[in-house]
């Protein structure tokens, strides 16, 4: 069983900037994705970034040039920096793995293990 651990989460003014770890346990096989969602009230979750095993970013259009998504080499630790952090940011994030990554996806379903989340709140 895979476990994911997301930190890093918190409040922060309009402009700033946070950084998200997620470290995962278990077995994962070699060549996997890990990615971010997020989730704000009453919306549907959406994908922000993905990375897989080779350290290939994905990104969603709508944070091309603010956020960054990297992996620890040899470890199965991802981060999400976030830069110029805005209000509609504010969600739960939350970190994603898939073994017998193909293809960089940001879609949910895609997905069969997640951490619990970790909130940011933006305020402007």
């Amino acid at each position: 069983q895979v476990q994911l651990v997301e930190s890093g989460g918190g409040s922060v003014q309009a402009g700033g900037s946070l950084r998200l770890s997620c470290a995962a346990s278990g077995y994962l096989y070699s060549r996997y994705c890990m990615g971010w969602f997020r989730q704000a009230p009453g919306k549907e979750r959406e994908g922000i970034a993905v990375i897989d095993s080779d350290s290939r970013p994905s990104y969603a259009d709508f944070v091309k040039g603010r956020f960054t998504i990297s992996k620890e080499n040899g470890t199965k630790t991802v981060y999400l920096q976030m830069n110029n952090l805005k209000a509609e940011d504010t969600a739960m994030y939350f970190c994603a793995a898939k073994s017998r990554c193909s293809a960089l996806m940001l879609v949910e379903r895609a997905y069969a293990y997640w951490g619990q989340g970790t909130q940011v709140t933006v305020s402007s």
